[in-house]
């Protein structure tokens, strides 16, 4: 009785720290070596490419003469020239003999990139709207020519789709104003869309399919039967669809509103594109194109606390979108009360008269928004850079250049950067996504926030980031950027491609059911030879589909790729050949072999389409569809 008396003293006297040890105990137990390996590439990887550069840029920008402090900040936005409540130039709708001049207004850097996301992102949303509403609930002859020809303008074309815009709207021999102002006189005014408006415009174009791909997935996922019941309390059309289907929507909504804004915040092809076009000073007004510029200060080694406070300020601006809206929609509740069914789409058919307005709807929207990547491919057959508003010849001159010893230079090294690149996105991803799925510890939603926030960085941020850390800390070794700069853009592809190759790895590994590796691990086989034995050829699919899109998007990768490349000539890749070709002179090359190399761009991209619909049988998840 003593001896149990004393145990059961001990016992209630140190049962919070027994507690304690016993999850500790738990958790030792579960941290074998195979998962502690894991963990520590992972941490490493974030680490080391993720959170040291982007504490460098933070510490420069608010450090001033050795200590604290937010001069950086209130010079910048004491500057007009970065901050101005009033506009400083532009033109709006202002006519000048038979032109009308659509540039925008001047508020300043700051204001200005907010004012184009902002209309972006709005203009963005309707459209995807209007679109995924049709193609989900609606049928009729020829929509699956439309549900290709919307996805046309995501294929890349940096650069070169601003430039065609400028050409297609100039005011003398745009292709546009002598079509619609010359011949059919349906123009009062030629009209020349440049500056501000012309990156809303380009953006646009080619940002409004990935609201339309969140949209239309949202709204296929939505059980029939609530749109039934609430059509038999009498909720019709419009009312049916603000009170029932749009907020049940909205998910997708927000997911696609935010990536446009964060894109268009970070977008540098359009500004230059149209800088490289026309010299509009107005273009340049932008944050993604003052910190590009800033990039010759690198040339001397550094870059100026200014722009380190400017990318901050980037930074901020991209997070608050992310985590506002994010906490905005996890504060609601979507969910559908069949989850898991499996339902019939709700699809009607569409009268005569109200087709004709689909088809008119449909078919401007393809026309304008396919105009980029149709200008591409005519300027990389055509002589269409030198004619004037119309081709002339058609020749293969500027795609046999893609074997000259400067162009292929920049493909090779774009083959060898994305493939490296796709490589260690596939390794961390793994990692990464096993150990989300599969571990129970504290630090997996951390690690799952590590592995999704390269979304929501803009990589010119990204690129100061590791400009100054690895200049600053790596000075003479092979990771010195002004040594080499291609070890930083092979890492900066990585970390920026990851999270594509992470979510298709993390949703093959949803689908295998940890009895498997459970039955494994009872015979005796260890974790690692269960992971590589079982788990892998198991999620085999999904590992192919997420490096096929991670080489995809790296291949097109342009914020990190134009301020590296530009450190050592000759180690570019193709996007900053590209950017050469626009913004620096005819003496690199001319448009026409810009467009070449981004029709082997698209060439790519249709490939790797065709690859993962086709061979592995799967649509591959794009922008968080």
């Amino acid at each position: 009785m003593l001896t149990s008396s004393i145990h059961l003293g001990i016992y209630l006297e140190f049962k919070p720290t027994d507690k304690r040890s016993s999850i500790f105990r738990m958790m030792l137990s579960r941290l074998d070596m195979f998962t502690l390996s894991q963990l520590s590439i992972s941490l490493l990887f974030f680490t080391f490419l993720l959170i040291l550069p982007l504490g460098t840029i933070i510490f420069r920008a608010f450090v001033y003469n050795g200590v604290f402090s937010l001069h950086w900040f209130a010079s910048i936005l004491n500057d007009r020239y970065f901050v101005s409540f009033t506009p400083t130039g532009g033109k709006l709708f202002e006519v000048y003999g038979d032109v009308m001049f659509i540039w925008g207004m001047d508020y300043g850097i700051i204001f200005n990139s907010l004012i184009v996301a902002a209309f972006v992102t709005i203009f963005c949303t309707f459209i995807g709207i209007v679109v995924a509403f049709i193609m989900a609930r609606y049928d009729f002859p020829g929509k699956n020519f439309f549900r290709i020809t919307l996805i046309i303008p995501m294929l890349a074309t940096p650069f070169v789709n601003a430039y065609v815009l400028g050409k297609l709207f100039h005011p003398r021999n745009g292709f546009l104003n002598i079509i619609f102002y010359d011949i059919l006189h349906l123009l009062p005014y030629r009209i020349d869309i440049n500056g501000l408006v012309g990156i809303m415009v380009a953006q646009t174009l080619s940002f409004f399919p990935i609201v339309y791909l969140n949209v239309f997935s949202s709204l296929v996922n939505i059980d029939p039967s609530l749109e039934e019941q609430a059509e038999n309390l009498g909720a019709k059309g419009f009312t049916l669809f603000r009170t029932v289907t749009l907020p049940l929507a909205l998910p997708g909504v927000m997911a696609g509103a935010t990536i446009t804004f964060i894109f268009s915040m970070e977008d540098l092809a359009a500004p230059v594109g149209f800088v490289g076009y026309g010299g509009n000073p107005l273009a340049k007004k932008v944050i993604s194109y003052y910190i590009f510029q800033s990039f010759t200060e690198a040339f001397g080694g550094t870059i100026s606390p200014e722009t380190a406070a400017l990318s901050v300020i980037l930074l901020v601006l991209s997070f608050s979108g992310f985590f506002m809206i994010k906490r905005y929609v996890s504060l609601k509740s979507y969910a559908t009360v069949s989850r898991g069914g499996r339902w019939t789409a709700r699809l009607r058919k569409i009268p005569l008269p109200r087709s004709l307005i689909l088809y008119c709807f449909l078919g401007v929207l393809t026309f304008f928004s396919c105009m980029p990547q149709i200008g591409v491919i005519i300027l990389a057959l055509s002589d269409w850079a030198i004619s004037g508003a119309f081709p002339t010849l058609i020749t293969f001159e500027y795609v046999q250049e893609l074997l000259s010893a400067t162009v292929s230079r920049a493909i090779i090294n774009s083959l060898i950067y994305s493939s490296i690149a796709v490589l260690i996105a596939i390794i961390i991803g793994s990692s990464t996504s096993y150990l989300v799925s599969r571990s129970r510890f504290v630090f997996v939603d951390f690690l799952d926030m590590l592995a999704t926030m390269p979304i929501s960085i803009p990589g010119i941020v990204l690129a100061v980031g590791f400009f100054l850390f690895f200049a600053g800390n790596f000075r003479g070794t092979f990771l010195d950027p002004l040594i080499d700069p291609a070890p930083l853009i092979v890492l900066a592809y990585a970390i920026r491609r990851m999270p594509f190759a992470a979510r298709s790895i993390y949703a093959g590994l949803q689908q295998v059911h940890i009895s498997l590796e459970e039955a494994s691990l009872s015979l005796g086989a260890s974790k690692f030879y269960t992971f590589i034995k079982i788990v892998l050829p198991l999620i085999a699919v999904n590992l192919i589909g997420g490096a096929l899109l991670t080489f995809v998007y790296a291949m097109s990768e342009v914020s990190t790729s134009v301020t590296l490349g530009a450190l050592r000539q000759g180690r570019g890749p193709i996007t900053f050949y590209i950017s050469q070709v626009i913004y620096g002179s005819a003496a690199v090359g001319t448009v026409s072999i810009a467009a070449a190399l981004c029709l082997l761009l698209i060439l790519v991209q249709l490939i790797a389409i065709t690859f993962s619909n086709n061979i592995l049988k799967q649509r591959v998840a794009i922008f968080g569809v």
